[in-house]
């Protein structure tokens, strides 16, 4: 099981939600169901919003067995 933790990022990040959605070009609904894990951020879009965020992409999500 892979778990998102895109929400957690972004709370600790100096950005709130709208700049996030601005800069990476998607909706607060598109957003919302990357940080839930319902859906996935392309591989362009995971290298754009770990940048943005100041970490890597493996950070990003958790492997649970």
């Amino acid at each position: 099981m892979i778990i998102s933790l895109i929400g957690s990022y972004i709370k600790q990040s100096p950005y709130d939600r709208p700049y996030i959605c601005e800069y990476m070009e998607v909706s607060n609904n598109t957003l919302s169901s990357w940080c839930t894990g319902k859906h996935y951020p392309s591989i362009p879009q995971l290298f754009k919003l770990a940048n943005l965020l100041g970490v890597s992409i493996a950070d990003l999500y958790q492997y649970k067995t």
